[in-house]
């Protein structure tokens, strides 16, 4: 799309959020470029009005409980129409912070924020999501549920004690036998409410950050060192900005971002070191997406820095929502992922990935640049039954402009004859080494490839 129309669609979405701004609203339009029309990204302001956590009863050095002195802090900031809560320099030991509208967590230099890893501590349960599929369950280490206008922001350091997460990573029967009893309440309509996966040894470990049904996001400058489950989920959420973060977390699915049923939001400027994917668009499990019909859709990334993780781009596997219009721009993977773009999904899911764009990327090492693979289904496989069989549509994805140093290969894309990836282009993609192959295609309708080239080819080509 030529840059012109990308500036006019650009402008119409500041216009539509400059009015709203005008009408008293407590955030301001972001320019976002893009390759498809974007509704406003906004930016949180709050009033300059700070609550300080030791004003309600908050005592550093990590031996005091201070989860209460929290709470009374976020409410008498949502309470007097909100502002930041700050959390000064020192390490402050709690169980979850659930904020509230036009509260701005704001953590100081030389902030930690140390949080428990008793789960009796994270009870009771709340309402959540896992891995796709709604429930109740241990609260998440920093929780928001039907807020607006709520931010996290300072360069102060979220870090979890992560001594019982570390044993919960394993999955003995007993999780396994969890997960498939929340299968399958969920693939029979089962009430969320009646959902309950807090209890004995289920061990459905809490994100760190999870943000329920809230509108108006900002997540900016701070530092995260590891987490129990999934980094950051926005789930269900509408327009926010993610930017200046250094996220670490080397756990058991630990993805570093995931938006899942979410719209128009920018991240920038970010740097993930994971255990899993780092950045992955997601927009709910099987009957459970169904239900909620929401697309993932106008997320743009730009110039965030991967050190490790599986994935630089993820779409799915949770996608049975449907995931449209996602522009990943000038970003880099220096050291190795698994996948630099990968697009995933199984027969259960139904949905649609479309308008799906990477590009101006500079990466190292990795096994594929570029997957699609329509039936993945990792330990669901044998674990519970096809309720309803769907595929998924795939259509218009576009990878432009990478340089990667090595590869097992360069691109494989694994259609279904029912239902093939239709109209995808590859375009001036380079790998310097390639060591199995260039690219397997299966059941694609439209493959326009151009310029895709490699330096040593050490296997037996295509």
């Amino acid at each position: 799309m030529k840059l012109t129309l990308k500036l006019i669609l650009c402008c119409a979405g500041l216009l539509s959020a400059a009015s709203a701004f005008a009408q008293g609203r407590t955030y301001e339009p972001v320019a976002v470029e893009a390759p498809f029309p974007m509704d406003s990204v906004t930016l949180c302001h709050f009033p300059d009005r700070d609550f300080v956590i030791t004003r309600y009863g908050a005592r550093q050095g990590g031996e005091t409980l201070n989860t209460r002195a929290f709470a009374r802090a976020v409410d008498a900031c949502h309470r007097a129409g909100g502002g930041r809560v700050v959390v000064p320099a020192g390490e402050w030991l709690t169980g979850p912070i659930h904020l509230k509208s036009n509260v701005n967590l704001h953590l100081e230099e030389g902030a930690v924020v140390r949080f428990t890893d008793n789960p009796d501590d994270y009870l009771p349960a709340v309402m959540t999501s896992w891995e796709g599929l709604e429930c109740y369950n241990y609260s998440p280490l920093v929780y928001a549920y039907g807020c607006e206008n709520i931010a996290i922001t300072g360069s102060g350091t979220l870090a979890p004690r992560m001594d019982t997460w570390r044993v919960w990573f394993k999955r003995p029967q007993a999780h396994l036998n969890a997960l498939a009893q929340l299968y399958a309440m969920a693939s029979t309509d089962v009430p969320v409410e009646d959902r309950q996966m807090a209890r004995g040894e289920n061990h459905l470990r809490p994100h760190l950050i999870h943000f329920n049904r809230c509108n108006h996001v900002l997540l900016d400058g701070f530092k995260i060192r590891q987490s129990p489950f999934w980094t950051i989920h926005l789930y269900l959420c509408n327009s926010g900005v993610v930017r200046n973060l250094d996220v670490q977390a080397h756990g058991h699915n630990n993805d570093g971002i995931d938006f899942e049923m979410s719209r128009n939001f920018l991240v920038e400027r970010c740097t993930f070191d994971q255990g899993d994917d780092a950045v992955v668009i997601k927009s709910g499990r099987n009957r459970d997406a169904w239900r909620l019909n929401t697309p993932s859709e106008n997320i743009v990334v730009r110039h965030c820095a991967i050190r490790k993780g599986h994935v630089l781009l993820g779409i799915g596997s949770e996608m049975s929502g449907g995931v449209r219009n996602v522009y990943m721009h000038d970003c880099t993977v220096p050291e190795s992922v698994h996948r630099l773009f990968f697009l995933k999904t199984n027969h259960r899911r139904g949905g649609f990935i479309e308008n799906i764009y990477l590009e101006n990327i500079e990466a190292g090492d990795m096994l594929r640049v570029f997957e699609i693979d329509t039936d993945v289904l990792y330990q669901w496989k044998d674990l519970v039954p096809t309720y309803e069989r769907k595929l998924t549509s795939i259509r218009g994805i576009h990878i432009r402009n990478v340089h990667c140093q090595s590869a097992d290969a360069i691109y494989e894309l694994k259609g279904e004859a029912e239902e093939p990836i239709r109209e995808v282009f590859v375009d001036n993609v380079r790998v310097d080494t390639v060591r199995q192959f260039v690219n397997r295609i299966h059941h694609v309708e439209g493959l326009h490839e151009n310029g895709v080239s490699y330096g040593i080819l050490q296997g037996a080509g295509k």
